[in-house]
């Protein structure tokens, strides 16, 4: 066996005795022992014969810029290189290791996708639709408008109750807890309070007796994320939208929408429970337009016919 294929043995070895060691002390699922693996059969390669001992910062670092190079993203080099940390941890705690390699190597950043959202005109002909009287499209009218109108999470709908106070239509505004446990009050505008007090109407042909979620599935029970997911992607097709539209998208469409037309990046951060302002700002890349700064005079759809 020659120099490299004995080096290239010895460290394979240790790769197997640290995944296993994971496998047994913290009970990985083979899904994530094998994203361990993957990571580390880059690194036992990328280091060509060189021992993984032995390896220098500036060696790791040029293999994570080979990497990059490849085409990898940041998020995945980040991934990659929190995997060869635990590596090196376990090596130093089990092996004579002079120098961590991997200490201070960060992952190149990837450029923030920017949210996709609905144009005003596409929001317009999704949520335009007549529903009728059937309840079910009373339903799906009221959360998609509220969602629109108000800038809900999926989580944030689905976890609303119908008698607790949370929505106030007399005040038009509904309070939800998103992340963090963090309250908040949005308001409600006036297409989406007349999707809600129709579906209010109608929601005793669906929901159970004692059944507290505002929106019900067909067993009247409260509804899941996944059926809200499925009928919007149906509700987006019967109107004829080619778009991959999914709930969240809802809320990206509330936040550029009324960013376009108010210009007030603060109060939208607000309305959508951002605790940093850097997570708003990446609605900002759109034209903005001049328009009223006020939600009633902003919002494409809080303004009455």
């Amino acid at each position: 066996m020659g120099a490299n294929a004995a080096v290239a043995a010895a460290d394979d070895a240790l790769v197997r005795e640290y995944l296993e060691s994971l496998r047994h002390q913290r009970r990985l699922t083979a899904g994530t022992l094998a994203s361990y693996r993957k990571a580390l059969d880059l690194l036992l390669s990328l280091s060509g014969g060189a021992r993984l001992i032995s390896l220098e910062p500036a060696q790791v670092r040029r293999h994570i810029a080979q990497l990059h190079a490849r085409g990898l993203s940041g998020r995945t080099l980040a991934k990659t290189l929190s995997a060869w940390r635990g590596l090196y941890r376990w090596l130093a705690r089990h092996r004579d290791l002079r120098l961590n390699p991997v200490q201070g190597v960060r992952a190149p950043r990837s450029p923030r996708p920017l949210p996709k959202a609905l144009s005003v005109e596409q929001a317009q002909r999704l949520l335009g639709a007549d529903p009728g009287e059937l309840a079910v499209r009373l339903r799906d009218q009221a959360m998609f408008e509220l969602m629109y109108s108000s800038g809900l999470r999926l989580a944030e709908l689905v976890s609303l109750d119908a008698g607790d106070g949370a929505l106030d239509l007399r005040e038009s505004q509904v309070t939800v807890t998103g992340k963090g446990g963090k309250t908040r009050t949005v308001p409600v505008g006036a297409m989406a309070r007349t999707a809600l007090q129709r579906w209010l109407a109608a929601r005793a042909r669906m929901a159970r007796p004692q059944e507290a979620a505002l929106f019900v599935g067909a067993r009247g029970r409260r509804i899941s994320p996944s059926l809200v997911n499925l009928r919007l992607k149906a509700l987006a097709r019967s109107q004829g939208l080619d778009v991959a539209i999914h709930p969240h998208m809802l809320r990206h469409s509330f936040a550029t929408h009324l960013l376009q037309s108010s210009q007030d990046l603060r109060a939208v951060q607000e309305m959508l429970g951002h605790s940093s302002i850097s997570s708003t700002q990446v609605y900002t890349h759109l034209d903005f337009q001049a328009l009223a700064k006020v939600y009633d005079a902003a919002h494409p759809r809080a303004r009455k016919k």
